[in-house]
Order: structure tokens, then sequence, then C-alpha cells
């Protein structure tokens, strides 16, 4: 083999390891995030999951800009969302929401962790599901359609979004919950996130974004702002962000529903025929 052909072969190999390299970030933010949620250090958690997200939505999109997507990957991006969107903000969400919680009648407070780490666990099986069946969707020959929808939106909200929604909160308000009302509040929450990610409900995907595009200046300028804002207002930014992600697709559903409805009630009245009162 020639000099030439064994650095081609070195750099491509270089190529396939570097997606995986942002899966182990990804893994390592989980893992940091599990260790500080231990210590009480919950903000870091919370920052850790937030880079993680940053690290899962690059992994993919290298791979696909370098052609270097391999089954590999894909399971080993599988696995690192088990771990950093599943398991580490369920930990901390049972850890900041609910663990300290008190009440004037503590069997309040009782059954408040109770249910709670049942919802937490839920929220990390609810999760967990969702990826089964993305890597089912993506793996099975689909149609034309199919795949342009599969590429546009994920069906279900993305254990990254939940994971996001719970880091976003505690970002914006560290100190844990101490109440068991608020803890309550809390238990809701997680459950109806863990709802949304098993749901059908379509969340946009943002793969269509195609940065080699002539035009992708335009997204590079919001993206810089958009890191912008968020290097200055981390807090707030990052849970509007955080809200109208996961609050989108409901919408949109909701939306749909009523522009349907709406349809079928104007088409069965042009179908009924008019009276004429005067004869």
């Amino acid at each position: 083999m020639s000099e030439d052909g064994k650095k081609n072969r070195k750099f491509r190999r270089g190529i396939y390891i570097l997606p995986t390299l942002f899966s182990i970030g990804t893994i390592f933010c989980g893992f940091y995030a599990l260790i500080n949620t231990m210590k009480g250090e919950f903000d870091l958690a919370a920052i850790a999951i937030g880079l993680a997200v940053v690290f899962d939505g690059m992994d993919g999109r290298i791979a696909r800009l370098t052609n270097s997507c391999s089954e590999f990957g894909v399971q080993m991006d599988s696995l690192a969302d088990v771990v950093t969107f599943g398991l580490a903000p369920s930990v901390l969400a049972y850890i900041w929401g609910l663990k300290s919680i008190t009440a004037t009648f503590p069997p309040y407070a009782k059954h408040a962790q109770q249910i709670g780490w049942i919802v937490c666990f839920a929220f990390l099986i609810c999760g967990t599901m969702r990826l089964a069946r993305f890597n089912i969707q993506t793996s099975k020959p689909q149609s034309s359609l199919a795949q342009t929808l599969l590429k546009k939106y994920f069906i279900g909200m993305p254990i990254p979004a939940g994971a996001g929604m719970i880091a976003a909160i505690i970002h914006f308000t560290p100190e844990p919950v101490n109440h068991w009302s608020v803890g309550a509040l809390w238990n809701i929450l997680i459950g109806f996130l863990a709802f949304l990610m098993i749901s059908t409900i379509r969340y946009p995907s943002f793969k269509d974004i195609d940065l080699r595009n002539r035009k992708s200046y335009i997204n590079v300028y919001l993206l810089a702002m958009l890191v912008a804002l968020i290097y200055l207002y981390s807090q707030v930014v990052l849970l509007v962000l955080a809200t109208v992600y996961a609050s989108s697709g409901l919408l949109a559903k909701v939306y749909n529903l009523l522009k349907h409805r709406n349809e079928a009630i104007l088409s069965s009245e042009t179908l009924v025929p008019r009276t004429d009162d005067n004869k």
C-alpha cells in the first residue's frame, strides 16, 4: 500500500471516530451530572445536562456531514442518551424536587416523595422506550414520504428535550424544592414530560437545516446571536427555549385538530341542501 493510501486510511478512521468522541462527551456529561447531583451541586448537574444536549446534537450532524454514519455510532449514541438524558435527569429531578420536601401534615410529603420516585422512574422508562421506537423507525425501510417526515420531525418529544426541560428549570432556580405542594406540581410536570416522549406528537428535528447551503450564513448569524444570549442570560433564555420547544409539538397538535374539525364542519355544511322558507 502506498504512503498516500495509508494516510488516507488513517484519515478515514479518524473521521469515523469523531462522532463517537461526541457520544463519549455526552456520557461524561451524564456521569458528571450524577456525581454533582449526589453532592447537592444541582446547578452544575443541570449545566452538564445542557452541555450534553449540545454534544448530542453535534454527533449525528457531524456523522452526516462527514459521511461517517455507522451502526456502532448509532448504538453508542442511544446508550449515551439513556444514561445522560434518562438516568441523570431522573435522579436529578427526584433529589432536587422531592427529597427535601416537608409539610405541616407529614404524610403529604411522604406521599409526594413516594409518587415522585415512581414518576421519575417512569421518565427514565418512557425515554428509553422513545429511543427504542426511534431506532426501529430509522432502521426499517421507509417510503419517500415517510423518510421526509422522519427527517423533518421526531415522533414524540425527543429525550434530550425532556432532560433539557428539567435542567433548564433547575438552572433557573437551583435551590431545591422544600414544600410538598411544589413537589406535587413537580411530579405532574415530570409525568407530563414522560407522556410527551411516548406520544405520537410531532416535534421539529431541525435535521433539514443545511449549513452547507449558500444561504447558511443566516443560520450561522442566528446561532451566534443565540449563543451570545445564552452566555449573557443563560437562566432565562434556556428556560424559554426549553419551554417553547416542549410546548411546540403539543400546540401544533391542538391547532391541527381544531383546523381539521373546522374543515369537517364547513364541508358538512356545504353538503346539506338549502331550504327555501318562502316556498
